[in-house]
């Protein structure tokens, strides 16, 4: 009897041993089909399963045609995954006593503020991680110009409220440039310097760089690329140096793996906590809902149940588990992070292609797979499908609204007329003149575009930069002495000075 229960032990042993082995070579299998789908040149892609690395690998090439294989060591920017790094930080400084989640920012910012007094008064440092401290999306004051942290704080007190303080939701990358001022202030040390000392090395990231200026030492780097006009071509990498808390990191696959196993493990490194527990659990804790218009496209096929965010990450359920993850992206570049505590996994997917939304569909598929569901969902095949009925729907609308135009019209005021300094007290200054009989606006070495006149007082600005979406133009006349007196660009007003 006791050698039947022992024979019944080892067949209950293998089976589940069976049932955990991940299937790499056909995982692996799958990341190349979907990246030739994607049309992406190049990825690389790390999973740690059950406390071990067992892939941190590239696919395809650095840069398109050069022949140059991405490897574990090649670095991208890790754009908005850096978030999560940034609240780790915040824990650390938690645990020390210097700092409380509950603080109001100006406690140890007291210069901080923006145009809503209450909302500056309120604001907790809890608040500048989750989205919902009434600020809205203020990405021009980084994205494309050459302010720095500094300036773009001095700006703040120029921002209207979008909506009461924790009565909406609008992600935004802001409030993470306060987060590492605060850091910077309790600490003593800019957030660069932080993170690079208190997480790249204890967890041995060697290859991983605070910004992009300290990263461009690095000889093995990916290219950014972008699909235009339906042909994938290289382009400039863009800098989030300006908001380095909020999605400035490069890294390597390598490295990440150790972040995954870090985070994996409540926050140990060797067995050494550099999170307390209680802020381990805060760190990941749901602290804000997140409707449907925030969330990812995704859902309309992996149908949670509910969707909230983190202290820098995004959460959902997927197939009765809890999941936390995030998505990073730059201009030609893509990042995700995603976990899955009760099966112990974790992948991260780096890319060098402009929203090559295969992340989404690796990271369910290595889910699938560790729970042991081989033959799930095609997560690569629906969200091909998926986005690119979204594309098209998208070039829809465009032609629905380009065929409104009105023909036969002409401007109010000859091109020289409109000539000149237009000014924002937010957004800064836009240069009109013209250039080869056209007219152009410039502001700084990203806001380049050309002016194409459509009707009546509009023009739509062509960048130069072929990868950015037109934007519409209204050029405004004084009613009284019928001068030019500004122009609204996407909906920022300048005033001609």
């Amino acid at each position: 009897m006791r050698s039947f229960t022992s024979f019944c032990l080892l067949l209950s042993t293998a089976a589940i041993f069976a049932q955990v082995s991940f299937p790499l070579p056909a995982f692996e299998q799958y990341i190349e089909k979907a990246r030739q789908d994607w049309q992406t040149p190049g990825l690389a892609v790390g999973i740690v399963y059950k406390g071990e690395i067992i892939m941190a690998k590239g696919f395809g090439e650095k840069r398109l045609g050069s022949g140059q294989a991405v490897d574990g060591k090649t670095i991208f920017g890790i754009a908005s995954t850096t978030k999560a790094m940034t609240a780790a930080c915040m824990a650390m400084l938690v645990d020390e006593g210097k700092v409380k989640w509950d603080d109001p920012v100006i406690k140890h910012l007291p210069g901080f503020g923006i145009a809503d007094p209450f909302i500056t008064a309120e604001l907790t440092i809890r608040d500048l991680f989750t989205h919902n401290g009434g600020m809205g999306n203020a990405d021009y004051l980084w994205y494309g110009t050459d302010l720095n942290s500094k300036q773009i704080m001095e700006k703040l007190p120029l921002i209207e409220p979008a909506y009461s303080l924790r009565g909406g939701w609008i992600y935004q990358n802001i409030m993470y440039l306060i987060a590492g001022q605060v850091i910077e202030k309790v600490s003593g040390q800019p957030w660069e310097t932080f993170v690079r000392e208190r997480i790249f090395q204890p967890l041995g990231m060697h290859r991983s760089y605070s910004n992009q200026q300290m990263s461009m030492q690095e000889p093995n780097r990916s290219t950014p690329h972008f699909s235009v006009n339906g042909k994938v071509q290289t382009i400039e990498d863009a800098s989030a140096d300006g908001i380095a808390p909020a999605g400035a990191v490069w890294s390597c696959v390598e490295d990440m793996t150790k972040w995954l196993r870090f985070v994996l493990d409540s926050a140990r490194v060797n067995g050494n906590r550099l999170l307390k527990a209680d802020s381990y659990s805060e760190w990941l804790k749901p602290q804000s809902i997140v409707n449907k218009s925030g969330f990812y496209p995704t859902a309309s096929l992996t149908k949670p149940h509910w969707t909230t965010y983190a202290l820098g990450w995004f959460q959902q359920d997927y197939r009765g588990r809890m999941v936390h993850f995030h998505t990073g992206s730059l201009d030609g570049t893509v990042a995700i992070i995603g976990l899955m505590p009760e099966e112990n996994i974790g992948i991260y997917v780096l890319g060098n292609l402009d929203h090559t939304e295969l992340r989404h569909a690796l990271m369910y598929k290595a889910f699938d797979l560790a729970m042991g569901i081989a033959d799930g969902a095609d997560w690569n095949a629906d969200f091909l499908k998926l986005y690119t009925s979204l594309r098209k729907d998208a070039a829809a609308k465009q032609q629905q609204q380009l065929a409104k135009r009105v023909s036969g019209t002409q401007p109010s005021l000859p091109q020289n007329a409109w000539t000149g300094t237009y000014e924002n007290p937010l957004y800064g200054k836009v240069e009109m003149k013209i250039e080869n009989g056209v007219l152009r606006a410039v502001s700084g070495d990203w806001l380049q575009m050309t002016l194409q006149h459509w009707h009546y007082d509009t023009y739509r600005g062509t960048y130069d930069k072929a990868w950015l979406d037109p934007a519409w133009v209204q050029l405004c006349m004084d009613k009284i002495s019928g001068q030019a007196a500004g122009m609204e660009i996407d909906g920022i007003f300048f005033n001609k000075k």
